[in-house]
């Protein structure tokens, strides 16, 4: 067994470390054969590198003798040792199932023997040997989890905490599973002489440093592209399915269609889960009695797309999975303190920025009631405002019981926001009872808004018919998610009138790739027919 180096505390049971039989298992002889089978033998001198950290596309490597270390690259280039494989140990961790620039390297201790498996062939393995699959995606996930949690093979942000594009840049990070440690510019006593070593001054703020760069207050976009994050898009390749957004709806349709046969494509702007990703606990997924994270959950004629930076994909059918973006509140000053301040998601990232001040929470659905326990752990006290008379109509009973029996949270019934204050960041807020008049004044850490949301359908620029509020409707064809425009099919809350719910939206996802497999096979006849004449 190697040895891993996840720092000199000890470490808990949570701790993928703590479970080197499942983080880096060594395999049987009959599996190491088995694997053997789908790759080569190659020979390596010590200090051989087998791979890089940024590069793409790696593939798998099974030690048969001798040993591979994995290397974690510093801020300044200086090397930590994350592991070492043994014989029948196996590098790799999630990125070997995606084209993103990997995070680590790896290379030869002494004169190694190991059996190469491009990436391909890998994949071959996985789906052919389903008992080393499973051992192999196990390892990987806990192998990330692993550099997540002791933030190797990671990047460094500085920033004020509670700035919104520090905000933006951490939240990105952290959804897209990216190992990142966070310095606040305005809390560390050594962020001065951090940024001095890397001639950075506030002005430059907030930054993400990693040993191949510096970047200074990039773009969500910018910064997938810098990170590697971001896959390249083959344009002259011909889909047969675009599903565009990967919440839980998005996520069932891509995975069943692949799991069909279909050449698909997925493509989300910010991250896997849509807003079930950002919940800090679903409780109304069947599996999941204890409740599960947003995160969690989600980590689990032709059609021509042009994304954001210009690029085109085109396919034979396109599932529209894009959801609702989040309403907002009509106040003055309210989009300065949009991502400082005022949020749409209560997780731990916002816990942490407003641990031990009040906060408000406006709304009285779910997501409002589950952003409200879930806050009253961490905040001074939660304040739930509302502008009907209580929260019976709209929220589950179960989280009305755990409002009404908390004595850190507060119910305000007819009362609306009608103020926000402070400088770069919120610092307080006020209300009004709509029926006095009376208003309320308070310092506030946070107010998290959770006023229902609007579909995100404009980018189909007038490609399918939509209902007054601007769902898609569906029905019009031979499924009841086919929109007006053959192949254009809409599943989750983003097609009127779906159930609002994370499992309805999966549900939709898996059930809608049906009728798009009948439709492409149409079409595919059709073609045929057309060229027989």
């Amino acid at each position: 067994m190697g040895n891993s180096a996840p720092g000199a505390q000890p470490v808990d049971s949570s701790d993928p470390y703590a479970r080197l039989e499942q983080t880096f298992p060594v395999l049987s002889e009959d599996m190491a054969g088995r694997i053997a089978r789908f790759g080569h033998r190659e020979t390596l001198a010590d200090g051989d590198h087998v791979f890089h950290r940024g590069e793409r596309g790696v593939d798998f490597f099974l030690v048969h003798t001798g040993e591979i270390e994995i290397i974690d690259h510093g801020d300044h280039g200086e090397e930590g040792i994350v592991h070492r494989h043994c014989a029948r140990q196996f590098t790799g961790e999630l990125d070997l199932f995606n084209d993103r620039k990997i995070l680590v390297s790896g290379r030869a201790v002494g004169p190694t023997e190991v059996i190469r498996v491009p990436r391909p062939d890998f994949r071959r393995l996985i789906v052919a040997e389903p008992d080393i699959g499973e051992i192999i995606m196990r390892a990987f996930i806990l192998r990330r989890v692993a550099l997540m949690q002791h933030q190797q093979g990671a990047v460094t942000l500085v920033g004020p905490a509670r700035s919104a594009d520090t905000v933006r840049i951490n939240a990105f990070l952290t959804r897209n599973g990216y190992p990142h440690r966070t310095i606040d510019s305005t809390a560390d006593p050594d962020a001065a002489a951090f940024l001095e070593g890397f001639g950075l001054s506030d002005a430059d703020l907030p930054v993400v440093i990693s040993e191949e760069q510096i970047l200074r207050n990039p773009s969500t976009h910018d910064l997938a592209d810098a990170l590697g994050v971001a896959v390249a898009i083959d344009q002259q390749r011909l889909h047969d399915l675009i599903v565009v957004g990967a919440g839980p709806a998005g996520l069932a349709a891509a995975v069943y269609a692949a799991s069909e046969g279909l050449d698909t494509l997925i493509v989300e702007s910010t991250a896997p889960g849509g807003q079930a990703g950002t919940s800090s606990k679903i409780e109304n997924y069947l599996g999941f009695p204890t409740g599960i994270s947003g995160q969690a959950l989600a980590g689990r004629g032709h059609f021509r797309l042009q994304l954001e930076d210009g690029t085109v994909a085109e396919a034979r059918a396109v599932v529209a999975a894009t959801g609702a973006r989040y309403r907002k509140l009509d106040l003055p000053d309210y989009a300065r303190f949009e991502g400082a301040g005022v949020y749409y998601a209560a997780t731990a990232m916002e816990a942490q920025l407003c641990a031990d001040r009040a906060v408000v929470v406006v709304g009285g659905g779910n997501s409002a009631g589950q952003a409200a326990v879930y806050m009253s752990r961490f905040a001074a006290h939660v304040h739930i405002l509302v502008r009907s008379e209580g929260l019976a109509a709209t929220m589950s009973s179960y989280l009305i019981d755990r409002i009404m029996a908390s004595d850190a949270i507060t119910l305000h019934p007819f009362s609306e926001v009608c103020a926000l204050s402070g400088d770069t960041h919120l610092e307080g807020l006020a209300w009004r009872d709509r029926r006095s008049g009376e208003e309320t004044r308070i310092e506030a850490g946070a107010l998290f808004v959770m006023i229902g949301a609007q579909p995100c359908s404009d980018w189909l620029q007038g490609c399918a018919n939509l209902d007054e509020a601007g769902f898609i409707l569906t029905g019009d064809g031979c499924s009841p998610f086919e929109t007006s425009r053959p192949g254009l099919f809409a599943v989750g809350d983003v097609r009127s009138g779906s159930v609002k719910r994370v499992a309805s939206g999966v549900g939709e996802g898996s059930v809608v790739i049906q009728a798009v497999h009948r439709f492409i096979e149409r079409q595919k006849t059709d073609a045929m027919g057309c060229g027989n004449n």
